[in-house]
């Protein structure tokens, strides 16, 4: 007897309600990515200290927030950022969190260095590129392009409170002071 893929739940998903069950399994109905926004503010929560999939290209394009912590654990964070046309994440350094950054959409220039006033590495990026950022390094990013800069951030160990939600530049350099 044939039996029918969907006859059977994922091994791996211990509950039937698919919420983090992977996006490329075309055997399950799979809910929109929508689903795990929160109200209609087009924020997500912070999934943190909990098992979590998520389709990391669709959840940065689709993000249109300066920040947002979409999970953090105990050692490692992820967010989610949209840079407006013209603006720049603005020249910071994490002296003891190594950083990794990942441009899902548009383009723009990152320069990076030891010294604020010395950013000898300047390098163009662009869609699918992947930036490391070593702990103790001077760095900014800046859009370039005329859409926003969509990309994702990794901080190990994490840099911003649980569930931060930073809706502009502004509001970010605000809860920093």
């Amino acid at each position: 007897m044939y039996y029918k893929p969907w006859m059977y739940p994922h091994p791996y998903q211990r509950n039937m309600n698919f919420t983090n069950a992977p996006m490329y399994n075309n055997y399950i109905s799979q809910p929109n990515y929508w689903n795990i926004y929160d109200d209609a503010r087009n924020r997500v929560k912070d999934y943190g200290r909990e098992p979590f999939v998520v389709n990391i290209n669709e959840a940065s394009k689709h993000n249109s927030t300066y920040r947002t912590a979409l999970w953090t654990g105990n050692h490692l964070q992820v967010t989610l950022m949209s840079i407006k046309v013209g603006e720049d994440i603005g020249l910071e350094i994490h002296p003891n969190i190594d950083q990794f950054l990942r441009i899902e959409q548009g383009q723009g220039v990152v320069q990076m260095g030891k010294r604020k006033d010395r950013l000898n590495f300047v390098q163009n990026v662009y869609d699918d590129f992947a930036i490391m950022i070593p702990a103790g390094t001077w760095h900014n990013v800046t859009n370039t392009g005329n859409t926003p800069l969509k990309l994702y951030s990794i901080y190990a160990p994490p840099q911003h409170p649980p569930g931060t939600v930073h809706l502009t530049k502004a509001a970010a350099l605000a809860a920093e002071k």
